[in-house]
């Protein structure tokens, strides 16, 4: 009890007294704070390294990943999931992990005793108009046409416990206004009252949007940015992970059997074929990991006998192919408009938007300016007297007013 207090477990300070020494004039006693070397004592390090160990594999959902930057990304994630209530952004593509991880450091600082109150999640994308306020903050009873009775809100079903609002960009100006003071004042007026309410939560925003683009377009406010951009950590996409993916593998087969009760493997050849397919650049994963685990879904739902076949395998890689290579609307509008303002994407031509998407996704596969120019203009390379595919890539680029740098990021 004594090292776990002075370990910062319990919520307490150590205190020793002791009476006053004969014949000494002065107050009856002293006291002083215990402050000890808590390196002296092996056992207990050893024990709060394992902790530490243990809540890092908490926020990878078990999962032994290799990548290096992931995971030290992660342990920086825990450290300050563990040391601070302020708010952290997560930002990263679709499908990158957001949600997930969210719900991880909510069950981490539950585990602390941390939080006392519920996970609450919410998708902004789909709280878009009219209901926003409503379905954030509440109502009075009578507050519109329909409203007849009181709704709470979802910002007081947080209260001491965890907002993960995701896709936060998507929030109209007037909920990101009454947002910024509920963070710093913990106060609200619901719709149509005139008396305020309470609710003390911590906020994990997620986004895979250019949040700082959206200020410089008015379409977000730069006072909201500056309070949730204290802790930012950006998730990488699968396709920067390729290390990663056969831990994840292991790990969707391992999930599928949880639901279904039915184990499912995969032969040596056939595992080293999926696996030299999936960390090629052939391999888009543009949804991420909703993808791999679709495709692992798809794989041992089909097998006979609890094996995938290479036949299976083909099937999948044949599908993940087409799938690919069909324009994929959304995904096309998330990568421009990162990258150029409304104004300039409303100028280009349905053409000319699938086009560079395309181009700029093959920049962000590829390692080098150069590379990038031989993926896109190998056809016709041999064809040309100068082949010097960079400066053909930059000189597209530059049509857009972009460079190889910006497109990287």
């Amino acid at each position: 009890m004594f090292l776990l207090t002075e370990s910062r477990h319990f919520p307490a300070r150590l205190v020793q007294t002791s009476p006053a020494e004969p014949k000494r004039r002065g107050p009856d006693g002293k006291y002083s704070i215990i402050d000890l070397d808590l390196s002296k004592y092996d056992r207990i390090a050893a024990r709060f390294q394992r902790e530490t160990k243990d809540a890092v594999s908490l926020l990878k959902s078990g999962i032994e990943t290799r990548n290096p930057r992931f995971n030290q990304l992660i342990e920086q994630i825990e450290h300050v999931a563990i040391h601070a209530k302020d708010p952290i952004l997560l930002m990263g593509p679709t499908g990158a992990g957001k949600s997930q991880l969210a719900r991880r450091i909510f069950e981490l600082k539950k585990n602390r005793h941390q939080v006392a109150g519920s996970f609450v999640e919410v998708n902004c994308a789909t709280v878009r108009g009219d209901a926003a306020m409503s379905t954030l903050f509440g109502h009075v009873r009578g507050a519109f046409t329909g409203a007849v009775k009181e709704r709470p809100g979802l910002l007081r079903a947080a209260n001491g416990g965890l907002l993960f609002l995701d896709e936060v960009g998507e929030l109209g100006l007037d909920e990101q206004a009454m947002l910024l003071r509920a963070l710093e004042e913990k106060r609200f007026l619901p719709l149509g009252s005139d008396r305020e309410v309470s609710s003390d939560f911590q906020l994990i925003a997620g986004t895979n949007r250019d949040l700082a683009a959206l200020v410089r377009e008015g379409r977000f406010r730069e006072d909201l940015l500056a309070r949730i951009n204290l802790w930012t950590f950006r998730l990488p996409g699968l396709t920067e992970r390729p290390e990663d993916i056969e831990p994840n593998l292991d790990y969707e087969l391992e999930q599928f059997a949880r639901r279904s009760s039915l184990r499912v493997a995969m032969s040596k050849e056939v595992r080293e074929k999926f696996l030299s397919f999936a960390r090629s650049p052939a391999a888009r994963w543009s949804a991420n990991f909703r993808d791999l685990n679709a495709c692992v879904t798809r794989m041992a739902t089909l097998s006979p006998g609890g094996r995938i076949t290479t036949e299976i395998l083909d099937g999948e890689l044949d599908r993940l192919r087409i799938g690919w290579s069909a324009p994929d609307s959304q995904e096309t509008e998330d990568i421009l408009g990162a990258l150029l303002d409304s104004t300039a994407l409303e100028k280009l031509d349905l053409f000319d938007r699938a086009q560079l998407a395309f181009v700029i996704r093959i920049c962000r596969e590829s390692a080098t300016l150069s590379e990038a120019g031989r993926k896109l203009f190998g056809a016709t390379r041999e064809k040309r007297k100068v082949k010097n595919d960079a400066d053909r890539l930059r000189k597209y680029l530059a049509r857009f007013k972009l460079d190889w740098q910006v497109c990287k990021q």
